[in-house]
């Protein structure tokens, strides 16, 4: 289920160029419907050719998504004491790797069903929560996806996605505030380049898993 729901999430991460005017539940909606007609057209190519599945979600997220805010999060209290390039380096290597995670994790998308809950947002709302669920084709349980933005001067930003109640940010928030009090920042920011290099040739990452390697 876990793996399903990265690759519902990471529908949600091809985000429109123009989405600044575009209220959250719109956006959501309107991403999701794009997304799915790219991956009924291309999922053949996209699995041969995992490039071109990074490419397509690169070039559409990062106007949209906030990694720094995310990343920020992310490190917590690790992220004041660090310097500017430390937080530009962890902020990069932590982009590539949710854009490699999920971009892959597109491909397991089947056709399931995603209904987003009534949605209510005031003109003087500076963040908002986007309410999901995913009918799966198998007949079980709805999988709950919440998406956190946040207005800024550019428009609605993402900081967060909650899957199952389990907030993205938190979890990875988890994991690596144990890693940077043992090995420090640097070597956080060293192992998530590594596998993300690891991952890109196709090789098995730190965690135990083996990426395809892109054609």
């Amino acid at each position: 289920m876990k793996k399903f729901a990265s690759s519902v999430l990471s529908m949600f991460f091809t985000l429109s160029a123009l989405a600044a005017e575009v209220a959250p539940d719109l956006l959501a909606r309107e991403v999701t419907d794009k997304i799915v007609v790219l991956l009924k057209a291309n999922k053949d190519l996209y699995a041969k050719d995992h490039k071109k599945l990074y490419v397509m979600v690169d070039e559409h997220v990062l106007p949209n998504f906030d990694f720094r805010a995310m990343s920020r999060t992310v490190l917590g209290r690790y992220w004041r004491t660090a310097d500017e390039e430390q937080r530009a380096r962890f902020t990069g290597e932590f982009r590539d790797l949710l854009v490699r995670t999920y971009a892959t994790a597109l491909l397991k998308y089947n056709d399931e069903t995603i209904v987003y809950l009534p949605f209510r947002l005031n003109p003087d709302d500076r963040t908002a929560t986007v309410k999901s669920e995913v009918r799966r084709t198998d007949g079980g349980p709805p999988i709950a996806i919440n998406y956190s933005f946040y207005r800024t001067d550019a428009g609605w930003k993402v900081y967060d996605v909650t899957i199952e109640g389990a907030s993205l940010v938190t979890t990875y928030q988890s994991t690596y505030s144990a890693r940077v009090q043992r090995e420090g920042v640097n070597a956080l920011i060293a192992n998530i380049a590594q596998d993300n290099k690891a991952a890109a040739e196709g090789k098995t990452v730190s965690n135990g898993t083996k990426a395809s390697s892109p054609k």
